[in-house]
């Protein structure tokens, strides 16, 4: 059995992890305590956020991207950035951007002048318009579609 004098020359065991100064060990220790970022932080392409509590009505234009996990009705036009509707994303309007990712729901048209993809917990109600089109398994999906290259028009005929 442990008597006194066996635990006092046991060496104290720190319940903090060791703090380095080495090189690059700052970056990781400010990622620990960052709060979760949307996607476009995340991939270095900084823009505005909607928080979850926000309801926005009217138009929404600008030159950044954008991420969305509250609720926007209206418009949404950012043809050079991306947009991306976050889990909780509810959007009730027609949306351009270069790039449009759905996590969230879309009810709306979307005209995205490179990318659209609707993740496995998304949904879209509305026609697409895009170069790319992705849709993962299990994605909701109601509308028309139409592929255009690079060189076509995206306009809606």
């Amino acid at each position: 059995m442990w008597s006194q004098n066996n635990q006092q020359d046991t060496p104290q065991l720190s319940s903090r992890p060791p703090i380095s100064n080495g090189p690059g060990s700052s970056d990781s220790a400010r990622s620990l305590v960052r709060p979760t970022q949307p996607a476009d932080a995340a991939n270095g392409d900084n823009g505005a956020a909607i928080g979850k509590s926000l309801v926005i009505k009217g138009e929404v234009s600008g030159s950044e991207s954008l991420y969305i996990d509250g609720k926007v009705e209206g418009s949404i036009n950012l043809p050079g950035n991306r947009v991306t509707v976050g889990n909780n994303g509810q959007v009730n309007a027609n949306v351009t951007a270069r790039e449009i990712i759905v996590q969230g729901k879309i009810v709306g048209n979307v005209n995205a002048s490179d990318r659209l993809k609707v993740h496995s917990e998304g949904s879209l109600t509305g026609d697409a318009v895009a170069q790319r089109i992705s849709l993962d398994d299990g994605a909701f999906f109601k509308g028309k579609i139409d592929i255009r290259g690079s060189g076509q028009s995206t306009e809606n005929d």
